[in-house]
This record gives C-alpha cells, sequence and structure tokens, in this order.
C-alpha cells in the first residue's frame, strides 16, 4: 500500500496489477486477505475455515463452533483460484473440477456465497 492511499485504492490498484499480471506476492496478499474478509462479512461465523496459504484463513459461516486442532469443515485452494471465485471468473463447481479446491465436511459449498465481488 502506497503512503497516501487508502485501503479500498489499494485493493484496486493490486486488483489491476492481478489483471494485467503483474500482481507480485504483496499484491496477492492484500486481495486474498481483502477478499476472505468480505467472505466473513457476508458469512459470518466459525463452522467452516477457509485457508488460502500462505497468506490467510479464516473461519466462517453459522455452525458448529470448533477450538482446538483442525477444523471438522475446512476449504483450502491456491491464491489466484480464491481471488478468480471470488470475483466470479470461475464457478465452484469449475474450481473443484480443477483439483485444486479441497473441501471436507459440512458447509464446505461455497457457492452459495460467491462471488463476492463480480467484475
Amino acid at each position: 500500500m502506497e503512503k497516501d492511499e487508502t485501503p479500498d485504492q489499494a485493493l484496486e490498484a493490486a486488483l489491476r496489477r492481478y489483471d494485467a499480471g503483474e500482481a507480485g506476492r504483496a499484491d496477492l496478499k492484500l486481495l486474498v486477505k481483502g477478499l476472505l474478509k468480505l467472505l466473513v462479512a457476508k458469512a459470518p461465523g466459525h463452522a467452516v475455515e477457509v485457508r488460502v496459504p500462505p497468506y490467510g484463513a479464516v473461519q466462517c459461516i453459522e455452525g458448529p463452533r470448533h477450538t482446538r486442532g483442525t477444523p471438522g469443515a475446512v476449504v483450502e485452494l491456491p491464491a489466484e483460484l480464491w481471488i478468480d471465485l471470488a470475483l466470479g471468473r470461475i464457478g465452484w463447481t469449475e474450481a473443484r473440477a480443477t483439483g485444486k479446491v479441497r473441501a471436507s465436511g459440512e458447509r464446505t459449498d461455497l457457492s452459495g456465497l460467491l462471488p463476492l465481488l463480480p467484475r
């Protein structure tokens, strides 16, 4: 984030670099964390953990809360796939078909929550 940029401006700038194929690690981290934050705002809760290593992980979706160890419901996927899903550039079914999404447990179908920011 530049010195005079707001968080929204920084996110938009990172998205422009991502769209241009010029995103660096800092851009991916900013996009992943920002989009995960939107997911939590849309589906608050602690029943599902969504992991986008190495940039972030959140708990979301109402349901039973886990307190220790590996949660019962986990979705894990790479950063670029998460960004594309959250932006509506790929659908949940298509993303699952890539084999790059690991989802186990109840409530791990995120199709009803995505996209977060249609583009």
